[in-house]
């Protein structure tokens, strides 16, 4: 059994501290981005230096991925249990997130980049994306569950790779707005997509083949 922490002064000194620097380290790297906001701003703002600061987190991509985390936390804070819920409004919670991912660009940038290099072996940050793609994937699949109960759908087989979907189409997204912001509207493309893709589980249309002419 693990040997629990004990809740002492210096602790709650160093755990307060830590909170400070993710604060910093969310509006720095959200409006600078992961690349040209760095732990020098982050130690200038929270008053320590920049080996202070690694002392707390070990390295710039251990603080960006636990930024990363503490923005998922902060997205339920104020939801019943801080957690998703589930159903319907699941789905809409994922739309409300993507309007408010187009007001932290540096954070969206930071998730992107560190996503895109989790799939190398060894990847510090692989654990926490496999563990996230894998509790979202179960999490929105449940939601449709709940969902086609309600609409009294039988056929659920597609509901495997609608999961999958969502959470794909979201991130995709996420790229193209990050290069082409002017060009795409994040919040609105996302709730098209999300919307489909609802819409095929509930009431499935022809596939593609049919309107072959």
């Amino acid at each position: 059994m693990p040997k629990a922490t004990q809740d002492t002064p210096r602790t709650r000194a160093a755990q307060h501290k830590r909170i400070e620097i993710l604060n910093a380290a969310v509006e720095i790297f959200g409006s600078k981005g992961s690349t040209n906001g760095t732990l020098a701003d982050v130690a200038e703002q929270v008053g320590l230096t920049h080996a202070g600061v690694l002392h707390h987190f070990g390295s710039k991509q251990r603080l960006l991925l636990e930024v990363l985390a503490y923005r998922d936390q902060a997205d339920v804070a104020d939801l019943d249990d801080k957690h998703i819920p589930g159903g319907l409004e699941l789905f809409l919670h994922l739309i409300r997130t993507a309007f408010a991912n187009e007001r932290r660009p540096g954070i969206v940038q930071a998730y992107t980049v560190l996503s895109s290099e989790s799939v190398t072996d060894g990847h510090p940050g692989r654990d926490y994306f496999e563990d996230r793609y894998t509790t979202l994937r179960r999490e929105v699949a449940e939601a449709f569950e709940v969902l086609c109960r309600a609409e009294g759908v039988t056929d659920t087989g597609t509901i495997a790779h609608a999961s999958a979907a969502i959470l794909a189409v979201m991130d995709g997204l996420q790229l193209q707005w990050l290069l082409h912001p002017e060009i795409v509207d994040l919040g609105r493309a996302s709730e098209f997509a999300i919307t489909a893709i609802v819409n095929s589980v509930l009431n499935p249309g022809p596939p593609l083949e049919s309107y072959r002419r």
